[in-house]
C-alpha cells in the first residue's frame, strides 16, 4: 500500500511538472524573443506602465497614428498582452487601432504572481490605462477572451458611453457552469502549488474565485447596452458552451450578435483571426459563413435576404430612435 501511494504521488508529480514546462513554454516569453520576433518588423510594441492604487501595470501599445480609436485587449487565465500578438502584428488593425494589449494584474510585468481576484479592481486598473492612451476621446473598442471577457463587460457596462464595440471570445460568465477537472483540487493545493510555477498558482487562484465574481455580475448584465458579439467554439474542452445560452438568454438590453463556431476550441482569437478582425473592422464575414454553427441576433436586429442589409423592426425605430440609429451604425456590416 505504501508503494502503491509512492508511485502514485511520483506520477503526479511527474505529470504537474512536465505540464508546468509545456505551459511555461506556451503561455510566457523572453524579452529576448519579443525582441527577436519584432527585430524587422515595421511596426514595434511601446511598453509602458500605468499606476492604480498599489499596482503596476504593463502593456504593450502598437500603433501608426495616435489618433485611431483604442482597441484593447484582454487576456484570459494564464496569459500575457503577447498572447494576442496574432491579431497585435496585424497591419489592418494596426492601419485601423491604436491597439493596447495588457498584462493582466498578476500575470507578465503586471506584478506577476501576485494575483487579483476582483474583476472590478482589474477591470478599473485597465481603464486606467484607457484614459492615459485615448487621448483622442473616442469611443473604444473592446476585445476580452475566457477570464478576459467578463472584465471588458465590465467596463462596457460600467462606462457604456465610453465603448464602442465588445468581442467576447470564449467568454466564461455563468457562475453556474464553471468548469473544474480531476486534477483542479490538486493544483489548488499549496503543496502542489510549491511545485509549479507562478502563472498557473495565480490562473489556478482566479479560477476558485471566478464563481463567486460571476454571481456579483449576475444582475449586471441587464445593463449592457453596448453592440456585442459573442463567439463560443464548439470544441471547446476548457469552458462550458453553455455560456453561449447564458449569454443569450441575459444579453436582453443591448444589440448583440451570437456565434457558436465550427472545428473551433477556446483559442478562438488564434483560431479564427480573420473573424475577429472582420467584427471588429464590420467588414463581411460571408466568406467565413461555413464556421458559424448557430447564429442569432438580439436587440430586435434582423437579416434582409432579398436587400443584404441590417434592419430593425420599425415600431423599434419608432419607439426609441436614438436607440436605432446607434444600433444601425454600430451593426452597418453585412450579416451572411
Amino acid at each position: 500500500m505504501k508503494k502503491f501511494i509512492l508511485v502514485t504521488l511520483i506520477l503526479i508529480v511527474t505529470i504537474f511538472t512536465f505540464s508546468s514546462c509545456f505551459l511555461v513554454g506556451r503561455y510566457m516569453k523572453s524579452d529576448k524573443e519579443l525582441a527577436e520576433h519584432y527585430k524587422n518588423a515595421r511596426i514595434k510594441p511601446s511598453y509602458r506602465t500605468s499606476d492604480y492604487k498599489d499596482r503596476k501595470l504593463h502593456y504593450a501599445v502598437m500603433s501608426s497614428n495616435d489618433t485611431l480609436p483604442l482597441l484593447v485587449m484582454i487576456h484570459g487565465a494564464p496569459g500575457a498582452w503577447y498572447g494576442y500578438m496574432n491579431l497585435t502584428d496585424d497591419s489592418l488593425l494596426q492601419q485601423n487601432f491604436k491597439i493596447v494589449s495588457v498584462d493582466r494584474l498578476g500575470y507578465g510585468k503586471s506584478g506577476y504572481g501576485k494575483e487579483e481576484l476582483s474583476i472590478e479592481l482589474q477591470a478599473q486598473a485597465i481603464r486606467h490605462i484607457i484614459e492615459k492612451e485615448n487621448t483622442q476621446n473616442k469611443k473604444v473598442y473592446l476585445l476580452g477572451r475566457s477570464y478576459g471577457a467578463p472584465i471588458a463587460a465590465w467596463l462596457a457596462i460600467n462606462y457604456p458611453q465610453e465603448v464602442e464595440k465588445l468581442v467576447l471570445a470564449s467568454p466564461v460568465i455563468d457562475p453556474d457552469r464553471e468548469k473544474f477537472y480531476w486534477f483542479s483540487e490538486l493544483g489548488n493545493s499549496k503543496v502542489i502549488q510549491w511545485m509549479l510555477p507562478d502563472l498557473l498558482n495565480v490562473a489556478t487562484r482566479e479560477k476558485f474565485s471566478h464563481q463567486r465574481e460571476m454571481k456579483k455580475m449576475q444582475g449586471e448584465w441587464k445593463k449592457l447596452c453596448t453592440p456585442t458579439y459573442v463567439l463560443v467554439g464548439e470544441q471547446d474542452n476548457i469552458a462550458d458552451t453553455a455560456n453561449f445560452t447564458f449569454a443569450r438568454r441575459n444579453f436582453t438590453s443591448c444589440p448583440a450578435v451570437f456565434m457558436k463556431l465550427k472545428n473551433t476550441g477556446h483559442q478562438i482569437t488564434q483560431q479564427q483571426p480573420e473573424l475577429i478582425k472582420s467584427l471588429l473592422l464590420e467588414t463581411s464575414y460571408s466568406q467565413m459563413a461555413s464556421l458559424i454553427s448557430e447564429e442569432d441576433h438580439h436587440g430586435k436586429l434582423f437579416y434582409d435576404e432579398i436587400e443584404n442589409t441590417n434592419i430593425m423592426s420599425a415600431s423599434s425605430s419608432k419607439e426609441n430612435p436614438e436607440a436605432y440609429s446607434r444600433e444601425r451604425k454600430s451593426f452597418n456590416a453585412t450579416i451572411h
